[in-house]
């Protein structure tokens, strides 16, 4: 019956919803499942859950009792278990309705708040490769139970009968499905296989597959998880941890970490990537619940500061969302989270007291993600911060080793003015530490924390500047003239124009020039054009106020020394536009669309002068 035929009712009487069971099969397979692949998974999860039940009606049972069975020979697949079986009642309770909202349902999901899943929805995705699921099965609970047998077909109809017990031997259930042509790919024998031992490797209940070659069957499942097996030695677990964490995410571990946490049934492994990764970069984790593959890329049991590892776990108490398929965020997420990040810290802990040689790996390879946590972890802070590298004047040192020779330390607030100071500052002997990077300027002023006899500050236009020789009165009067067109001539670009002595020498000139200064400047000159009147020549002077940019020349540089005697006023001002313009691209910041066009045309102008000489 679909919604159109349904009777006309009184009115303000209640009507039930008509479910099309396609239109909600297309959207699990479009919206909810990520591939049709996990019907196997479904089915797995519901024998796993059957399984668990019938152990709590007969607890006295040797765990390897009971299992589960798949075949598939790719005209079917079948899979049985010996699990606590279906009633007539639970049929029609598990496998024929969609969603509860009544207390009745409330007390079932209580009940089985132990299992993986529920019956009913993970169920139809079996529709997603069959047009018809077969179920037969027998309960554990009552000792003549009859057979029940349920037909689901894909157009939302089913059939319930009941059958003699010799249709099922043993209590538990048996679900067969017919694949359609299309879904050859998900159901041929040894996919099937690769499916089951993909999803079920870490199943506590002996799982086995028979591919219908008469051969004997395969275990899925043959070895429990690495952390649950005794090992010889401790050398000897180390090195199988190690191991099933290479096979797991192909990689050779620097380190493997494990991860226990009995409040919520928790372990597994986290492995340490022996190469760095992008900043920001998450691996996705692989996480079981119960010995079910849950999900590959389960970012969220991590912090965002973890992505230096990759984790594979198994948990009893984590709760997964209604694709089964990612970990539902509530209260029990967040406190493993913050459990699992303590366990990295102290591993980072014991590495940095008991093994230098692997903390020195790890932070060559890693500092960016130890930074970020340092940021944050006052603990990790004192203990790694000297041992982080930075840029420095000096090349990549750690601070600690930089603390020794400077006891002041500079730090610039971006890479391009790093870039402009670094050598200049090194032969003056000032100790510049680059905090342009991610976290690098931050952790640089927290040094004093760690080192209190050093102290640090940030680098200004005027300490560099007070670390330059002045030129003699003589020269200084000598080249004034010069000074003054030039610094006309770059009154433009906010500059002002000094003669200094620094090394090295073939430096011809250094501009001064912060991004905040620049961006300051550009503000005042945009409200001063559009306030205009009264408030534009306030802004004005304002401006004027504004930090300017320092071109500071090299009278130890020979090209500088030729161009302050220069007596040609136009010749003058162009040879200082295009020391402007060589010190702009030296700084490696974006130039302005002026910059650009002022090198240009310097050149132009310089190249013109030359060939009027020659000729």
């Amino acid at each position: 019956m679909t919604l159109h035929d349904t009777p006309l009712s009184p009115a303000g009487a209640d009507r039930t919803f008509q479910v099309d069971l396609r239109g909600l099969v297309d959207l699990l397979s479009h919206h909810l499942y990520s591939s049709p692949r996990v019907y196997l998974r479904e089915l797995l999860q519901n024998a796993v859950d059957a399984l668990t039940a019938r152990h709590g009606l007969e607890p006295g049972a040797p765990a390897d009792a009971f299992g589960i069975r798949l075949y598939a020979d790719g005209s079917v697949v079948r899979v049985e278990d010996d699990g606590v079986g279906l009633t007539e009642d639970d049929v029609h309770t598990f496998l024929a309705t969609i969603g509860r909202s009544s207390k009745r349902a409330e007390r079932i999901a209580e009940q089985r708040a132990d299992f993986i899943g529920q019956f009913g929805i993970g169920l139809l995705s079996c529709f997603l490769v069959a047009d018809e699921i077969h179920v037969l099965s027998r309960s554990a609970r009552t000792p003549d139970a009859p057979v029940v047998e349920w037909r689901g077909r894909g157009d939302g109809s089913y059939t319930v009968r009941t059958l003699p017990s010799s249709a099922h031997p043993r209590p538990g259930t048996t679900v067969t499905l017919t694949p359609r042509v299309d879904a050859g790919e998900w159901t041929r024998p040894a996919q099937v296989h690769a499916l089951a031992r993909h999803f079920g490797s870490l199943l506590r209940h002996p799982v086995t597959f028979d591919d219908g070659t008469g051969g004997p069957g395969a275990s899925v499942n043959p070895e429990p998880a690495p952390w649950a097996r005794t090992y010889p030695t401790p050398g000897a677990r180390s090195r199988a941890l190690a191991a099933y964490g290479e096979e797991t995410f192909g990689f050779t571990p620097l380190d493997t970490i494990e991860l226990d946490l009995p409040a919520v049934g928790l372990k597994g492994i986290a492995c340490v990537l022996p190469e760095a990764v992008p900043a920001g970069r998450r691996h996705g984790h692989r996480v079981h619940v119960k010995g079910m593959l849950l999900s590959e890329q389960a970012e969220e049991i991590l912090p965002e500061w973890a992505f230096f590892v990759r984790c594979v776990v198994d948990a009893e108490s984590l709760r997964p969302t209604a694709s089964r398929e990612s970990l539902y965020e509530d209260d029990t997420l967040v406190a493993v989270r913050d459990a699992l990040a303590e366990r990295l810290r102290a591993w980072i802990a014991r590495t940095a007291a008991s093994d230098p040689d692997l903390l020195g790996r790890f932070l060559q390879a890693h500092h960016l993600a130890v930074k970020s946590l340092a940021v944050h972890d006052d603990e990790i802070l004192r203990m790694l911060l000297p041992w982080l590298p930075f840029e420095t004047t000096e090349g990549h040192a750690t601070l600690d080793e930089f603390a020794r020779t400077h006891r002041t330390v500079l730090v610039t607030s971006s890479v391009e003015e790093f870039r402009q100071v670094a050598a200049i500052a090194s032969a003056a002997g000032l100790g510049v530490v680059n905090g342009g990077y991610t976290y690098d300027r931050e952790l640089v002023h927290r040094l004093p924390e760690i080192r209190p006899e050093v102290s640090v500050a940030d680098l200004d236009p005027a300490t560099l500047t007070a670390h330059l020789d002045p030129v003699d009165r003589e020269t200084e009067l000598a080249a004034a003239a010069y000074l003054a067109l030039a610094r006309d001539a770059l009154a433009v670009f906010d500059c002002d124009v000094a003669l200094r002595t620094f090394q090295p020498a073939s430096a011809p000139a250094l501009l001064l020039d912060s991004r905040e200064a620049r961006h300051e400047r550009t503000r005042s000159q945009l409200a001063r054009e559009q306030q205009g009147g009264l408030w534009g020549d306030i802004l004005g002077h304002l401006r004027q106020e504004a930090p300017r940019a320092q071109l500071i020349l090299n009278q130890l540089n020979p090209l500088v020394r030729t161009a302050v005697g220069i007596d040609e006023p136009e010749l003058a001002r162009t040879s200082a536009e295009a020391l402007y313009g060589q010190a702009a691209m030296l700084s490696r910041r974006p130039l302005r669309p002026a910059e650009s066009s002022l090198i240009n045309r310097s050149f132009l102008d310089l190249l013109a002068h030359a060939l009027r000489k020659d000729s």
